[in-house]
């Protein structure tokens, strides 16, 4: 259990989107409690949120403006097959103050954004979406504190949860209603 005071910010949006997206600062890796020096300029970006993305996406956009240099480089896996990219360093700051530092994070091509957040920052915290109202709104908090579960809070209504059907005996009458027994209908075996 993290002793790490829960940050959080909620973005709504009017009307149903099908993309989330939200300001973020990032800048060189520095972590706050170790190195020394002054802080690296914090540049601002629009992130695109991607539950489907393993790892965080940065453009040469972003390389380019905060003069990043590699740290490595790795394999990556995409819509349109694989390459080998360089890695960097980052730190981040997104909407509300809610920050990492040392992240590693891949370079990349994409759309409509500079920054693309993965499950490497989404895993780390409570994130939840909601269409309601004709609204979507988006909330994220680290660290997690939450244990979301629609099922069992239908339960605790007091409402009769879905249950997969029972599957009939032999001896059964099938479920087909013709008033066989279920051995001899939908049962047999073929």
């Amino acid at each position: 259990m993290s002793t790490r005071k829960p940050q959080s910010f909620t973005i709504e949006y009017s009307g149903l989107v099908n993309m989330l997206k939200s300001e973020c600062g990032i800048c060189k890796g520095y972590n706050p409690r170790t190195d020394t020096g002054e802080h690296p300029q914090v540049e601002s970006f629009l992130a695109l949120w991607d539950t489907g993305a393993t790892g965080s996406v940065i453009t040469k956009n972003v390389v380019d403006k905060l003069g990043l240099i590699p740290t490595g480089f790795t394999k990556v896996y995409h819509a349109n097959g694989d390459c080998t990219v360089n890695t960097y360093l980052i730190n981040i700051l997104l909407p509300n103050k809610v920050g990492f530092h040392s992240l590693r994070v891949t370079e990349g091509v994409l759309n409509g954004a500079d920054v693309l957040i993965g499950m490497d920052i989404i895993a780390r915290g409570d994130f939840a979406i909601s269409n309601s109202n004709g609204k979507t709104k988006f909330t994220f908090q680290i660290p997690a504190t939450h244990d979301f579960d629609f099922v069992k809070e239908e339960i605790t209504k007091a409402h009769t949860p879905i249950v997969a059907s029972k599957v009939p005996g032999r001896n059964d009458p099938c479920t087909c209603g013709s008033g066989k027994k279920f051995k001899h209908c939908c049962g047999k075996d073929n």
